[in-house]
């Protein structure tokens, strides 16, 4: 096989790939099934008739997934090993506050490492056509599809990690907001309502979700210990749960809550020294490396260059 022969198929089979997209993409010219007909007509009573009218376009790659679906179904353990479980990815993805459901996130975690897999398969390709191994191919293919794989999972992590951040940050302020509501004699439920409406925030936000599931039905307790659950947010859970006592005991709850307001910036504060004692070090790079040599050629260069002259 010569340089020639491996660029056609490589070029080939994308050309051949985004023809077979652009195909499934076209819109199929036929009479509108009677299921397409009724659907718009009873979205309030049928989930898959919601469904189906939401849809806009036709994934291409459905084929694929339903080729492959007995291949997956042996290799869900092993997926759920390596990737992690979905109980854990229905916790990040919750913390993360996305609306992917843990098969949107496989799914998406499918396409990158399909794509990774392409590109090392390509590079790998020309690396051999080059005189390289001949298992290179092979190997920058399953390279790439695990970096495509866990660089989805990492992302999550990351927004995960930043808006449980934000919510730490708002804390305070909402336990604040809530304790005087309640000392000014509002119940629970109502406070909880007000804080939710007051701003935009991520917490704000959980809570007036809190609110609207205690409205349609379910019960003010087991609404905040879902959110608890969900969140796994520490400072969260004991609020929630001090929240809890006072509706199932009649505790008083104003003042625990500004305690815990009080703690929760005494934890902020020692998160801050933590990170700049970790962050002393990073601070000194540009110090060391950057303005330290530059003071240095400053005070040397003149009498080097007056020496190199005189003599």
């Amino acid at each position: 096989m010569n340089v020639e022969v491996g660029w056609s198929l490589i070029l080939g089979a994308g050309l051949g790939f985004g023809l077979w997209m652009l195909v499934s993409l076209v819109p199929i010219l036929r009479r509108p099934l009677l299921l397409h007909r009724v659907a718009p007509y009873v979205l309030d009573v049928s989930a898959g008739a919601r469904d189906l009218v939401a849809r806009s376009r036709v994934s291409p790659t459905h084929v694929l997934g339903v080729a492959a679906s007995p291949i997956g179904d042996r290799l869900t353990p092993v997926v759920h090993a390596v990737l992690g479980a979905p109980e854990g990815i229905h916790r990040r993805l919750r913390q993360a506050a996305s609306s992917e459901t843990v098969a949107d996130f496989r799914g998406r975690q499918l396409r990158w490492s399909v794509l990774g897999g392409a590109i090392g398969a390509g590079l790998g390709v020309a690396g051999a056509l080059q005189g390289a191994h001949v298992a290179l191919p092979a190997a920058l293919a399953l390279l790439g599809a695990a970096i495509g794989a866990f660089t989805v999972d990492w992302l999550v992590q990351q927004r995960a990690k930043r808006r449980l951040s934000r919510i730490s940050s708002e804390l305070p302020s909402i336990l604040e907001f809530l304790s005087l509501s309640l000392a000014a004699g509002e119940g629970l439920q109502d406070a909880l309502r007000r804080v939710g409406a007051a701003g935009h925030s991520a917490l704000g936000r959980e809570l007036a979700g809190v609110v609207a599931d205690a409205a349609a039905g379910t019960s003010l307790s087991s609404a905040l210990a879902m959110l608890a659950d969900e969140l796994a947010h520490p400072a969260v859970t004991r609020s929630v749960d001090q929240m809890r006592g006072a509706l199932e005991r009649g505790t008083p709850l104003a003042q625990t809550l500004q305690a815990q307001a009080l703690d929760a910036r005494d934890a902020a504060k020692r998160d801050l020294l933590e990170a700049a004692g970790r962050k002393e070090i990073s601070m000194l790079v540009p110090l060391v490396f950057g303005l330290l040599p530059t003071t240095v050629a400053f005070a040397l260069w003149p009498g080097i260059h007056v020496l190199q002259v005189g003599f």
